[in-house]
Formats: structure tokens, C-alpha cells, sequence
């Protein structure tokens, strides 16, 4: 059987050590080599996953030249994604990049047109979408289980983007190290709202099976001697009524150690009921017209190709099966709409029709 060559591009967000992590452990994919510009951010990776020197690079055409590999992942900072595609589209390689889909729309639409003569794959990893309550969630809904969705609210976060690093090791964030990080830089899509909002927006287009919504309002918080916002609420309007998404830096606790107060995830009413599917959690729970009192719904355990997307996007490869939903450019540009849309909103300080 084939095996797939990886290569990892662009460490600046640290979920490229999972990401490594997954390739490492999958019985027919090898690391062929990792680049980045600041060496030092591919030490622990290389020391992990036992990569020689020959291996690890700082220019990404010569990573390139010499690996040839099957697959790009790369985790460039929200506002590089377009050059980094732009860089490495024309080397012929199918590429999986980290959330977000972009710093904006029109960025997202010239990434997919870049890969369109290479006739490669685009895919956009929501970690999310690999919570076994989400996949239960989505499975429920496709079943009709509560009817038609007409409404999500979502609460998205963490304590901060610094608290924690690959394997989501606990890490307690300078003052210098925030004033270094791209996380909380305007000009490089910092900001709770770019990093948080698009699981909202594209996990509930998901699961509203990809309506379009009318129009969008956006308010937020920056913090003084902060560039960009760490608290952002945005309603968001259908047809079928209202929806909203809220981020959050600086929740009391992770949601993957103790779920903080509101808690985070997800809540989707349906015509003929309700399910909240809360990140991390064992148990949904459902109401619906037969058993309005409640009840709650063990999450599915998750096989294989749905485990992570590094086994996902090689099971797609090889048997030509749709990548699941968040993962394609349909879902995560309409996503990315309601983001732009949610921050010029934000910014004008006014409602705004959806943009695009």
C-alpha cells in the first residue's frame, strides 16, 4: 500500500505539533521533513518525533525540492495563510492548514483559486470537528432526530491562546511573550474573534446544512494596551431566525481539563427539538417532543477514518469519500462570510448585510 510523505510548514500556531503527532502514529504515513524560519520552533518536534538533521529545514522550497511530499500541513499565522498556499501550491502537493480558513474572504477565495491548476487538495482542519460530541451531534441531526435546525448558539475559548502549548501542555504566558505573538497582533489576525469565531460559524453552517444567513451583528472587547479583542458576541440572522456565536480569551478554566461557566460548545434548536453538545463532554443532551423532560445521549465512539484529520484527509486520498463537512472549501468559506462580516460589523459599530 502507499505511503504518504508529509512534510510540516510553518510552526507559528502550536497545533502543528498535534498535527505531527497524528501523522507519527499513522501505519502508513512518514514525517519526511518540518521547516520553519526560527529553527528553535522545530527543536521539540524534531527531538519527539526522531528527525534527523537532513530533515529539518528553514527554507521551505528546499524542504520541498527534497521531500517531495505527498501532503503540506502547515499552520502559518491567521493573516499568512494566502501567502504560505501562494508559496507552496505551485510544488504540486495536496495541503491541510490549521484553522482559521483565512484572514479574510477574498484571501480564502485566492487560496482556492491557487490550488485550482494543480488540480490538489484544499482542506481546512477544525480540531473541533474531531470531538466525538460533535460528530454524534451533526449524526443526530442528519437523522432528524430534532428536526429541521433553525438556530445555533455557540460559546467558543479558552483561557488564552499562550496558556498552553502542543498536547495542550499547561504554560504560563509572559507579558513579553504576548507582546512577541502573532496571537495578539491586529496586523497578523489576532483577536478571540478570528481565532474562535470561525468553529461557530463553520461547525454551525454544518449543522444547519449550509444556510445562508441575511445579516450580522458584531460587538467586542479589547482590553486596554491590547491591540486586538479578547470577548466577542455576535447574532447572527436567518430566515429561520436568530443564531449567535460568542468567543472568548481568558474563560476560568480550559474546556478540555473543566468546562468553564457558560460552558463551551454548542446548543442547536430544531422544529421539533433541542440538543446541546458541550466540547469534550461524554453525554448530549436532547429534548423532543415525545420526551420534552429531557434525556441524555452517550457520544458515539469514534473509528477510524474519523479520528483526526491527518488519518481523515489520507482515507479521502484514497478512496475518493467527501472529506467531512468542515473540512471542505464550501462550508469553511461560508464560515469565513459570516467572520468578515461579524468584524466589519464589529468595527462600524452597525448591522451589515452578509459580505460576498
Amino acid at each position: 500500500m502507499k505511503r504518504w510523505r508529509i512534510a510540516g510548514i510553518n510552526f507559528e500556531h502550536f497545533h502543528m505539533g498535534d498535527l505531527l503527532r497524528q501523522v507519527f502514529e499513522h501505519p502508513l504515513a512518514d514525517i519526511v521533513g518540518i521547516c520553519d524560519e526560527q529553527p528553535q520552533r522545530m527543536v521539540e518536534a524534531a527531538r519527539q518525533f526522531g528527525l534527523h538533521d537532513g530533515q529539518v529545514f528553514t527554507d521551505f522550497r528546499s524542504c520541498l525540492e527534497f521531500t517531495r511530499p505527498d501532503i503540506v500541513i502547515m499552520c502559518p499565522a491567521a493573516s499568512k495563510h494566502g501567502e504560505w498556499v501562494h508559496k507552496v501550491a505551485p510544488f504540486g502537493t495536496h495541503i491541510m492548514i490549521e484553522k482559521p480558513f483565512a484572514a479574510s474572504l477574498a484571501e480564502a477565495d485566492a487560496m482556492v483559486t491557487a490550488m485550482k491548476p494543480h488540480g490538489k487538495v484544499l482542506a481546512v482542519n477544525w480540531p473541533l470537528v474531531w470531538d466525538a460530541g460533535q460528530q454524534t451531534a451533526h449524526r443526530l441531526v442528519q437523522e432528524g432526530l430534532i428536526g429541521q435546525i433553525v438556530e445555533f448558539h455557540h460559546h467558543g475559548g479558552n483561557r488564552g491562546p499562550l496558556f498552553h502549548g502542543a498536547d495542550k501542555a499547561d504554560h504560563i504566558p509572559t507579558a513579553a511573550e504576548k507582546a512577541e505573538s502573532w496571537f495578539y497582533s491586529q496586523a497578523q489576525g489576532g483577536g478571540s474573534l478570528l481565532d474562535y469565531m470561525g468553529y461557530g460559524t463553520t461547525l454551525g453552517s454544518w449543522h444547519m446544512s449550509g444556510q445562508v444567513p441575511l445579516e450580522v451583528t458584531c460587538t467586542w472587547d479589547h482590553p486596554s494596551g491590547l491591540e486586538v479583542d479578547e470577548h466577542s458576541v455576535t447574532v447572527i440572522r436567518y430566515a429561520t431566525g436568530l443564531s449567535k456565536t460568542e468567543t472568548r480569551w481568558g474563560t476560568f478554566t480550559d474546556p478540555w481539563t473543566h468546562q468553564p461557566q457558560p460552558k463551551c460548545g454548542f446548543v442547536l434548536r430544531g422544529t421539533d427539538g433541542t440538543l446541546s453538545c458541550y466540547d469534550y463532554e461524554k453525554t448530549l443532551w436532547v429534548q423532543t417532543r415525545t420526551r420534552p423532560e429531557g434525556y441524555a445521549v452517550p457520544v458515539d465512539v469514534i473509528a477510524s477514518p474519523n479520528r483526526n484529520p491527518v488519518e481523515h484527509l489520507i482515507h479521502s486520498l484514497e478512496t475518493g469519500t467527501p472529506l467531512i463537512g468542515p473540512l471542505t472549501l464550501q462550508i469553511s468559506r461560508l464560515g469565513q462570510q459570516i467572520v468578515d462580516t461579524a468584524f466589519q460589523s464589529a468595527q462600524q459599530k452597525r448591522t451589515l448585510s452578509l459580505l460576498g
